[in-house]
């Protein structure tokens, strides 16, 4: 490509579809204003996000076009079509739009374009088309506007179904650690009440010595006591009470109730009765029922504070709220994250199954914008399975990309319908029930942001989407 380039004549151009209805003024404007470009064959005509300085139109040869995912260049047109145009396509909307080549295109013969100089083009066709200008770029500018109002949607939903579960399993913990402290504050009380008496000058001070070593022993072998079921849970009581009502001491099944809850039974309280005199029973048996309780109630107490301390820990990693945005990630714990968040949500009569496989290694990603996506698969696989199902996570190593796959056992996807369900505002919910954007900006992040893939399987008791994320860093992020 040297010399002075050739121009094309107007005859030249009517008889290209783009310029076959200009007029012979507009003709001569393109023909004094375009070059005609020798592109051989292998030779880059434009590349993807360098500046759109050319507006090109085919006139010969075989030209592809090709925009890079995740690192890899995928071809998405071959063509010898004569009169096809690539490169600067946006040319109308000016200073308005970042004029960058949106993909590569590629001579795959020996190859000849028109090439037109976008700004000046841009200008001329304004004054020639001035309602289309306005309409075209009301529609990229317009979907564009739609686009950033959608995530913002989407950030939103995603932040209420945060704030909604976050709030529903706090709930839980929080009024378990209230009902409880309550209650220890009352068996405190009484605790102290049975020690005064025990401690008010009457009772030997080797007794006393005597019941708190007890005290310490009963304490000591509650944590491994086991879950009873209840057939026998009620023999033990009904022995304990027995053993309790036939030595006089008042509450005898309340009592019975809290020491087989310990793992105490008739034995242990025979060395009560031989610490101890029998006018002092009752009141040694009812104080070491209040140390027992306590030790309960504090134990709850820890349960539920743990429990609180976890599910904050969760939204953490849910949210990524302490992180950088990009980092290498291990999808496991965004997972299980997402499982906490939306616990709330799974009913008794889904079973939730984790297929990991823990070989998988970090995959370098967008934290935040990946939890987002599990929750939205997540929430429609378990709207799918209307409260009874198997809900199935899986992930695996996939050539050279992570695979996690999100499976139900609802109904399934009609075939007509699984083309569809990535666009934006498409929802297979009735009216008023699914806004139709998860899917679509699960799609966005996955495919656009992370280089990924998003595709579903379905059939009747077997839905799957997949989601494939590169094992390592795009070589052009």
């Amino acid at each position: 490509m040297t010399g002075a380039p050739p121009r094309p004549t107007p005859d030249e151009l009517r008889g290209l579809f783009l310029f076959e209805d200009l007029d012979a003024d507009q003709l001569a404007w393109v023909a004094a204003n375009g070059d005609v470009v020798d592109c051989p064959a292998g030779s880059d005509v434009s590349v993807e996000g360098e500046p759109a300085d050319c507006f090109f139109v085919l006139l010969e040869g075989t030209l592809s076009m090709a925009r890079r995912v995740g690192g890899t260049e995928v071809e998405t047109v071959r063509t010898d079509h004569r009169g096809v145009y690539s490169g600067a396509v946006q040319f109308y909307a000016g200073e308005r739009m970042t004029q960058v080549y949106p993909a590569t295109v590629r001579a795959v013969t020996d190859c000849r374009f028109l090439a037109l100089p976008a700004g000046p083009f841009a200008d001329v066709f304004r004054q020639w088309y001035p309602m289309a200008v306005h309409l075209l770029e009301g529609m990229f500018v317009g979907n564009a506007n739609a686009n950033e109002l959608v995530g913002q949607r989407e950030r939103l939903l995603a932040l209420g179904k945060l704030t909604a579960g976050l709030t529903h399993e706090l709930n839980n913990p929080a009024a378990a650690a209230a009902r409880a402290t309550a209650a220890l504050r009352e068996r405190i009380a009484g605790m102290r009440h049975k020690l005064a008496k025990l401690s008010d000058g009457r009772i030997p001070g080797e007794m006393l010595g005597e019941l708190t070593t007890l005290q310490e022993d009963f304490l000591a072998r509650m944590a491994p006591a086991t879950e009873l079921g209840a057939v026998e849970r009620s023999d033990r009581e009904d022995e304990l009470g027995d053993w309790l009502e036939e030595r006089d001491v008042d509450r005898a099944w309340d009592l019975a109730g809290v020491f087989v809850s310990a793992g105490l039974g008739p034995a242990d309280l025979d060395r009560v009765a031989a610490a101890v005199t029998p006018s002092f029973l009752a009141a040694a048996v009812q104080w070491l029922a209040y140390a027992v309780e306590t030790e309960t109630l504090v134990g709850e107490i820890a349960d539920s504070t743990a429990r609180i301390s976890a599910l904050v820990d969760a939204a953490k990693q849910y949210s990524q709220m302490d992180r950088t945005p990009h980092q290498a990630a291990d999808l496991h714990v965004g997972l299980d994250a997402t499982l906490t968040m939306m616990s709330g949500k799974i009913g008794p009569g889904v079973t939730v199954v984790k297929d990991y496989d823990r070989s998988l290694p970090p995959v370098p990603a967008y934290t935040g914008e990946l939890n987002q996506v599990w929750t939205n698969l997540v929430h429609n696989a378990l709207d799918a399975m209307h409260g009874a199902g198997t809900l199935t996570l899986r992930t695996a190593v996939d050539g050279a990309r992570a695979l996690v796959e999100i499976g139900d056992t609802g109904p399934g996807i009609p075939p007509e319908l699984r083309r569809r369900v990535f666009e934006p505002f498409f929802t297979t919910k009735p009216v008023g029930q699914g806004t139709g954007l998860g899917l679509d900006v699960s799609w966005r992040i996955v495919v656009t942001r992370h280089g990924g893939d998003l595709r579903v399987q379905s059939e009747p008791g077997d839905t799957r989407f997949q989601v494939r994320l590169p094992l390592e860093e795009p070589t052009d992020r």
